[in-house]
């Protein structure tokens, strides 16, 4: 079992985010971010699939066909999309899929995309680059039920860190994005 190294991975992650919701202004999310996965449920089962390249939760579905660290994590963080799917309030004749993505708070939003920056620079080490939680987010976001306005802030912020960097896309967080909500 590898789990001081998924410890100090997991330690890693969380000190990036934190970093990073520091920096716009969202204290209390940086300092409770992901405390679920110090719980057993998530923690040994992350130290059991730990590689250090990629989430253990992947490793953990290819072995049993789900994850139940996943699980578990997803229905405890809200700044995780699949913790806003619930059944659609649409007419059935409107919107054929029962489930869909609920709008975030936009604080969330926004500790899903500090969330998205700390992962890249975790698992890509000395290779990350600005482009890289942008190019992760589109190899999946066609499965992804994410309401279309929380969708739409998401990718304005990864495609702006993309295009113009860290300092930029968190000042813009910072006084416009979070002072509008």
């Amino acid at each position: 079992m590898n789990w001081f190294r998924h410890l100090q991975t997991i330690n890693h992650h969380k000190f990036l985010v934190m970093k990073y919701c520091f920096r716009v202004g969202l204290y209390r999310q940086g300092l409770l971010h992901d405390l679920s996965k110090y719980s057993p449920s998530e923690f040994l089962v992350g130290a059991r699939y730990f590689q250090g390249t990629r989430s253990p939760n992947d490793a953990e579905r290819l072995d049993k066909g789900y994850s139940s660290a996943w699980l578990h994590h997803k229905g405890r963080n809200k700044h995780h999309l699949e913790y806003w799917i619930d059944y659609s309030l649409q007419p059935i004749e409107e919107n054929p899929s029962p489930i869909t993505g609920m709008e975030m708070p936009v604080k969330y939003v926004v500790e899903m995309f500090c969330d998205r920056i700390a992962a890249s620079r975790t698992y890509r080490k000395e290779q990350y680059q600005d482009n890289d939680p942008y190019d992760y987010y589109t190899k999946s976001k066609s499965k992804y039920l994410l309401h279309p306005s929380s969708r739409e802030l998401l990718e304005k912020l990864l495609i702006m860190l993309k295009d113009q960097g860290e300092e930029e896309t968190f000042h813009f967080i910072r006084t416009q994005v979070l002072k509008k909500s």
